[in-house]
């Protein structure tokens, strides 16, 4: 990250966050948001194995009582995947997932190209996909194992097989 995008502040209802690089002391504050946000969540092993990889991008928003969100996201051949994203559950809907995924993308370069599955009943967040910029491109037929939901499938940039 850029000196000044990994200092920059978010001022808000949520008071000032930073946007930083996640690292292994970060876990227990991201687990307990993770815990909180998802009935399937993923495990301690599952983080560590996204942060080991060193072309990932993964980010926390950092404020005055610790980790406020995160962000996971890997590289698959041409394309980036989102596959976490998460906000302490109260300091949602004040801009912090859509900082992270702006720090996402000043990191890992705005042209490339950015998939994501969201679930179809989250309509706050594939809102905010769309106000990103993503795009709705098929969906996943009971992709979540905890309930059977399907994914909406999102794309940010050419997906390569759209006409």
């Amino acid at each position: 990250m850029s000196e000044t995008t990994a200092t920059e502040l978010i001022d808000g209802a949520a008071g000032d966050l930073r946007i930083r690089r996640l690292t292994y002391g970060d876990l227990p504050g991201v687990l307990s948001i993770e815990r909180r946000s998802f009935p399937a969540p993923w495990s301690l092993a599952m983080f560590v194995l996204e942060l080991s990889k060193p072309s990932g991008v993964c980010l926390a928003a950092e404020g005055p009582d610790g980790i406020a969100g995160f962000l996971i996201c890997s590289r698959y051949a041409d394309v980036w995947h989102l596959m976490n994203v998460a906000v302490d559950p109260d300091l949602r809907r004040r801009g912090v997932a859509g900082r992270l995924i702006e720090g996402m993308l000043d990191e890992a370069g705005r042209d490339d190209r950015y998939t994501l599955e969201v679930r179809v009943s989250n309509h706050v967040a594939i809102e905010m996909y769309e106000r990103i910029g993503f795009r709705r491109a098929g969906r996943r037929r009971r992709y979540y194992h905890d309930n059977g939901e399907d994914a909406l499938i999102m794309w940010l940039g050419d997906p390569g097989f759209i006409g």
